[in-house]
C-alpha cells in the first residue's frame, strides 16, 4: 500500500474513533512494509496478518489493535503505546530512570526488548545498560530488577 492511500484510511479511522462517521481501519493482511506510521493513531485498527516489516511505528498508538499474525520483523517499535494489544504478549513496565516516562517493554512472540531509543535482544539490552549506566549502580540495578520481573512474568 502506498503512503497516500494509507493516509486516507487513517483519516477515516480518526473520524471513526471520534464518532464522526468514517470507518475503522481494516488493514487485515495488507502490505505495510516500509511505510511511515510514526505517531499514527492505529487504536483499535485491524492489523491482523498485516506485513509491518521494516515499518516505522515509533510513537504509534496501537491501543486495542489486533496484531495477530502480523509480521513485525525489523519494524521500529520504540515509544509505542501497547495497551490492550490483541495477538501479542507485551509486558511493559514503567521504570524510574533519568528520563520521564521511561518503560522497558518485552514483546514475547518477537523476543524483542525496547526502552527509550533502544530495541534489540536481551543480551543487547544488558550490554546497553552496562555502557549507558555502568557508573550508576542504583540505576543499573533498577533496570536489572525490572528485567528479572519481566522474565519471571513470561515464565509463568
Amino acid at each position: 500500500m502506498n503512503q497516500e492511500k494509507l493516509n486516507i484510511i487513517l483519516e477515516k479511522h480518526e473520524k471513526w474513533l471520534r464518532g464522526e462517521g468514517g470507518e475503522r481501519a481494516d488493514l487485515n493482511n495488507v502490505d505495510l512494509g516500509n511505510v511511515d506510521l510514526r505517531r499514527a493513531n492505529l487504536r483499535r485498527a485491524d492489523l491482523k496478518g498485516a506485513d509491518l516489516s521494516n515499518a516505522d511505528l515509533r510513537c504509534a498508538d496501537l491501543r486495542g489493535a489486533n496484531l495477530s499474525y502480523a509480521n513485525l520483523s525489523n519494524a521500529l517499535l520504540n515509544w509505542i503505546i501497547w495497551q490492550d494489544i490483541e495477538g501479542l504478549t507485551v509486558i511493559c513496565v514503567q521504570v524510574d530512570t533519568t528520563r520521564k516516562n521511561n518503560q522497558i517493554v518485552y514483546i514475547k512472540e518477537l523476543d524483542i526488548w525496547t526502552t527509550g531509543c533502544f530495541q534489540g535482544t536481551l543480551d543487547e539490552l544488558r550490554a546497553a545498560i552496562e555502557i549507558e549506566h555502568g557508573d550508576n549502580e542504583k540505576l543499573r540495578k533498577r533496570y536489572y530488577r525490572v528485567i528479572d520481573f519481566i522474565l519471571n512474568e513470561v515464565a509463568e
